[in-house]
């Protein structure tokens, strides 16, 4: 295995973690579900006209990441399988991915064989697979020499399952794979593994896509909706199983409270349940990929919250909800809404620009203070063009049935079931009135002013105190300034001077223990 496979090793003073993001991110849909080949080729034109949104290094020819995700391409694969003497069930009944393997002969047997015996294990059946036709001359040699093997599978569901639990036993798959390949120094990842949904993504320029994979050339090539983005790694470094888009949505921006929500949904995992997994809901963990980006990491969510039955607009309003707490004008229910999930999950918080779908339904969210830049066009023929910036797909001006720009907060909708853009507020208001979120919180909410208050018995002296200020590392600072102002008035002191003190850490003094830990704070803005 070549050594470029890799990231970066933590070493020294560099840990790979510290990186940050800007990336560019669209998609284009037919609202009415109409599938076709041009509307894929849309979805690559405006992968192209976001090129200047990804980066290239010392080797001009290779980029950072760029990806195409479409709906399964049923007519396209029907057509591979009879090539290979393949027989597919019916469309929503077999299911088809992406696995980059490692480039050594053996130690990929050993991939293939282990991901046929989990499939089995699972009640599944692996149809079988495809080497995926490449173009390596179409890239760069630095994206050459780190290219995995990459292949294609197909597996059929076990009689009896609906779309939905063959999608949630795709994922029990995919991670127990992930689980047990982990095990070894390997190269291996699965792009994508769904009945609905295939994806195209590499160490690829945003212009490469279409030449390194002759597949997207083929009019059988068709879908209804086309999610793409082009990646600019400042987050992590680039690799080819770090570009996007991922499973469920493309990210611009970065999510500056990453490690909170990691570590919570790691504390999470010993006290989750669910109905539709039960026991299998070990076989996922952990839920997040460790040492992915942070746009990787929110895939893996969202996928998750998706999958154990969450619906895909309520999932991404859980993970970014907008700005509620202190909003004096919204309707008590919506606030009840976000206040009783604000219980179940932090919010994922940071400047981002989020586009997501689950092959039937597609949109895009901002963050809470609109820090990313997405603009939006409909066709007077159905033609729904989504992006971080203007101009990825060429629209006649007298074609143009509305346009705009996506609101802090707000949720842009386009159920191609429907057929139609479900607004702001019908998505919202529809989740809220679904239960009594209102009754559930003030039943439930425990404040301050609920507890009852506790007479002190032991009442130190002055010199006994004296002696726990100095033991606990309370200063003449702290005693003066800092607490008064809090007992007074119950709010923290605030000042202007800035921290000029040495770290706790480094000090040869008692501290006290919040003083050993620093809030972490975007170091890339990037505002429209």
């Amino acid at each position: 295995m070549t050594a470029r496979l890799r990231r970066p090793r933590a070493q020294g003073l560099y840990d790979p973690t510290n990186e940050h993001d800007a990336c560019g991110v669209g998609f284009v849909a037919n609202l009415h579900g109409e599938r076709s080949h041009s509307l894929v080729h849309q979805g690559i034109v405006a992968l192209e006209r976001l090129e200047h949104r990804g980066a290239c290094g010392c080797d001009p020819e290779t980029g950072d990441g760029a990806g195409i995700l479409i709906q399964l391409p049923d007519k396209f694969l029907r057509q591979e399988a009879t090539r290979l003497d393949l027989e597919l069930p019916a469309a929503g009944a077999y299911a088809s991915g992406m696995v980059f393997l490692d480039t050594d002969a053996e130690t990929r047997a050993w991939q293939k064989a282990k991901f046929e015996e989990i499939v089995t294990a699972e009640g599944q059946q692996l149809l079988g697979w495809r080497q995926v036709p490449c173009d390596p001359s179409a890239i760069g040699w630095v994206a050459r020499d780190a290219m995995p093997a990459i292949r294609q599978v197909f597996i059929g569901a076990a009689a009896g399952f609906d779309q939905d639990a063959f999608e949630r036993k795709l994922y029990v798959i995919r991670r127990r794979i992930e689980t047990a390949v982990a095990e070894r120094d390997a190269f291996f990842y699965v792009p994508s593994l769904s009945s609905r949904t295939f994806l195209f993504t590499g160490m690829l320029m945003s212009t490469q896509i279409e030449s390194f994979y002759p597949d997207l050339r083929d009019s059988a090539v068709e879908s209804a909706l086309a999610l793409v983005h082009s990646r600019y790694s400042t987050n992590t470094f680039p690799t080819w199983d770090l570009s996007q888009p991922f499973r469920y949505m493309a990210h611009n921006g970065e999510i500056n409270t990453l490690k909170g929500n990691r570590a919570y949904m790691r504390a999470r995992e010993g006290t989750l349940r669910s109905d539709v997994y039960g026991d299998d809901l070990r076989k996922l963990y952990p839920i997040m990929r460790a040492g992915a980006s942070d746009s990787a990491q929110f895939d893996n969510m969202l996928e998750f919250l998706c999958l154990t039955g969450r619906e895909l607009p309520q999932a991404i309003l859980m993970m970014i909800p907008e700005a509620w707490e202190n909003h004096t004008e919204m309707d008590e229910d919506r606030r009840a809404y976000y206040e009783y999930h604000s219980f179940l999950l932090e919010p994922w918080d940071g400047p981002a620009s989020i586009a997501f779908t689950d092959g039937r339904k597609i949109g895009a969210v901002l963050d809470r203070n609109g820090l990313r830049p997405s603009r939006y066009v409909v066709t007077k023929d159905g033609l729904v063009v989504m992006a971080s910036e203007v101009g990825v797909v060429d629209v006649p001006p007298e074609n143009v049935l509305l346009k705009g720009r996506l609101q802090p907060g707000r949720i842009f909708f386009v159920d191609t079931e429907q057929g139609r853009i479900v607004e702001d507020e019908e998505v919202k208001g529809e989740l809220v009135r679904r239960r009594p979120y209102g009754k559930w919180v003030a039943a439930n909410r425990v404040t301050l002013d609920d507890v009852a208050p506790v007479e002190v018995v032991h009442r130190p002296n002055p010199e006994s105190r004296f002696r726990l200020q100095q033991a606990f590392g309370y200063s003449l600072e702290d005693l003066r300034i800092v607490l008064p102002p809090m007992l007074a008035t119950g709010v923290e002191a605030l000042g202007s001077m800035g921290e000029d003190a040495a770290l706790a850490c480094l000090s040869d003094r008692p501290r006290l223990l919040y003083h050993y830990f620093k809030q972490l704070f975007a170091q890339v803005t990037n505002p429209a």
